[in-house]
């Protein structure tokens, strides 16, 4: 299904102070979407990452922002916000209601439910596989549906290793993951280790049927890529093609599972 373009309706509404300091902006579905825009060449690659990440996520059946290429108007762009190319289109994450960033002061507001202790655990075994190193234990990357009692995985700049389109994949630490975190101890409660293990094991067919998905997207990926960003489609696809080969598929599964059990040991 082809991604939506979008464009915006009124001026910028608000410009979030993160690392890529995406903005806020009311699009031509009468939605709001937090955007992503090109302020280098290597910014690129990175929008790349996001469109990736999210369709990989999506397949994954993991709760993810509905996405949209957004077309910014040269006259929304006021005050402070600026931008460098404005006939490149932003990549565009519907803004989601009744949902709180993950951060340690809401732990508590989170139910430790074993449901939604499973869902940071497949959200970990996603990142392991794509290998994001930009959800940790200093940055969840989440938010949490308070009514639907549902984590919801955002930001995806920062899989492939960061954008690194020019080495070969390679493996997450047991300290680069969501596993070495607060909020997973928080989550485990007081069930035992070996429930967990058990928990995790019971994954593996649906890590592969993922993985299969997944690899029916490259194309999709691929040709989506639009043309103002000027990226590769042959990088690309040499880089996706990595994540099914299966000595990184069968690497990424053991490696899980032994971030897991040193992470239960802490």
């Amino acid at each position: 299904m082809p991604i939506t373009v979008l464009e915006s309706v009124k001026n910028i509404e608000r410009q979030y102070r993160t690392g890529e300091e995406p903005v806020m902006v009311m699009c031509s579905d009468m939605n709001s979407y937090i955007c992503k825009y090109m302020r280098s060449s290597a910014a690129a690659y990175k929008l790349a990452c996001e469109l990736i990440g999210s369709t990989m996520a999506t397949a994954w059946q993991l709760r993810t922002p509905e996405t949209a290429f957004v077309y910014i108007k040269p006259g929304h762009w006021i005050g402070q916000f600026t931008q460098r190319n404005l006939s490149v289109p932003t990549f565009g994450c519907k803004r989601i209601t009744g949902v709180v960033d993950v951060t340690p002061s809401i732990y508590a507001d989170i139910i430790p439910t074993t449901e939604t202790l499973l869902q940071l655990i497949k959200i970990a075994l996603f990142d392991f596989w794509i290998a994001n190193e930009d959800r940790n234990a200093n940055n969840a990357n989440l938010l949490y549906d308070i009514e639907h009692k549902e984590l919801v995985s955002i930001d995806y700049g920062c899989i492939l290793n960061t954008a690194s389109f020019d080495y070969p994949l390679s493996q997450l630490t047991t300290t680069d993951t969501i596993l070495y975190s607060d909020l997973f101890q928080y989550l485990k409660g007081n069930r035992s280790n070996a429930q967990i293990l058990r928990f995790a094991r019971g994954l593996e067919t649906t890590y592969k049927n993922c993985i299969k998905q997944c690899e029916k997207q490259i194309k999709t990926i691929v040709s989506a890529l639009p043309e103002k960003w000027q990226i590769s489609q042959h990088i690309v696809e040499e880089k996706l093609e990595q994540l099914f080969e299966t000595q990184w598929t069968a690497g990424v599964w053991n490696n899980f599972m032994e971030c897991l059990n040193e992470n239960l040991q802490k």
